[in-house]
């Protein structure tokens, strides 16, 4: 069904997922660190190529709906085997900038490839938008308590689901400088079901009738989803996406992008297999509409969601250091 292979296209490509045979130097430049309530732990990791005094720059990444540690590490042949669902490339990474990123709730920061795992019941628990845009304001709090003079310049940068977060985090953290909004869309997370569906029928790979039935078991399934929506035992589309998941990322993200006032940086491909783009102009249109001039908007023609072209042949090319790098760019220019 439709349906179901746009969430798989959207857990495959929001996780990033790939092996990289050269990333053991980096993995052990990270230093990991926790800040303990009474109530929680978040963990966090950060990189940087220089000693911490260098830095002027706090870069936080985060990353898309993916039930992962960010790293997972095998030995074989006398190497290692690394997957992760951080899709930067530090070769290319900024000297001076301080690389942050959150590890999910009870999630490590990395465990054996290829091993499976039980996704702890304290993820599920608190897979919701506002936990997450409460981490990252955790996260960027404590590094202001203990280097407070470093840094310039505060960026966010959000992809897929972390670009929902980012939204969020704007209307409760007044530090951040820039904010990345990549692969996301303005409305609600619901429509893009619909809207994908009536492309079927505009490409006649679906019949009027048969999208009707389509239509109508999706306005059920939200129904439920709506009626238990803080359920951690019921899901939908995927044993790792709860219904509390579902219901806490439904907001429409640009109501949230409306109450922000530093610079934004919003950028989508043209080929984006799990958002519509429809709903990505939905951002520069409410924009222009509240006279907001705070907005960058930048689309990519031919690039899938995770900011790849798909080749003749059937492959895919990346260019998602070319996006960065525009976001860099952009950065850099923009106060």
């Amino acid at each position: 069904m439709r349906i179901k292979q746009i969430i798989l296209i959207v857990l495959i490509l929001t996780s990033n997922w790939a092996l990289f045979g050269q990333l053991s130097n980096e993995l052990k430049q990270y230093k990991h660190h926790s800040i303990i309530s009474e109530n929680d732990t978040v963990n966090y990791h950060t990189y940087s190529k220089t000693g911490i005094d260098s830095i002027n720059t706090l870069f936080l990444y985060l990353q898309g709906s993916s039930a992962k540690p960010l790293y997972q590490v095998k030995e074989e042949n006398g190497g290692l085997s690394i997957g992760t669902t951080v899709p930067f490339d530090f070769a290319t990474f900024p000297e001076k900038y301080l690389f942050v990123v959150i590890s999910r709730k009870g999630l490590p920061f990395s465990n054996e490839l290829d091993k499976p795992y039980a996704i702890p019941q304290s993820y599920f628990e608190n897979q919701t938008l506002e936990y997450r845009a409460n981490q990252a304001d955790l996260v960027i709090k404590d590094l202001l308590n203990k280097h407070s003079s470093l840094f310039d310049k505060i960026i966010v940068l959000g992809h897929s689901e972390g670009s929902d977060v980012v939204a969020k985090l704007g209307t409760i953290n007044k530090e951040v400088t820039h904010f990345g909004y990549w692969s996301g869309g303005g409305n609600t997370q619901f429509i893009d079901f619909i809207t994908f569906i009536r492309k079927d029928v505009d490409k006649n790979n679906l019949t009027e009738e048969q999208a009707k039935v389509k239509i109508d078991s999706l306005f059920n399934d939200l129904k439920d989803i709506m009626a238990n929506p803080d359920a951690t035992d019921k899901f939908w589309e995927g044993d790792d996406n709860s219904y509390k998941r579902w219901s806490h990322f439904s907001e429409p993200p640009v109501d949230n992008l409306l109450q922000i006032e530093k610079p934004i940086y919003v950028a989508i491909g043209t080929k984006d297999q799990a958002v519509a783009l429809e709903s990505a102009y939905l951002i520069p249109i409410e924009f222009i509409r509240h006279r907001k001039t705070n907005l960058t908007f930048k689309v990519y023609p031919d690039l899938d969601h995770g900011f790849a072209r798909e080749l003749e042949n059937g492959e895919f090319k990346d260019y998602w250091n070319e996006v960065f790098e525009d976001f860099l760019d952009w950065v850099n220019r923009t106060n």
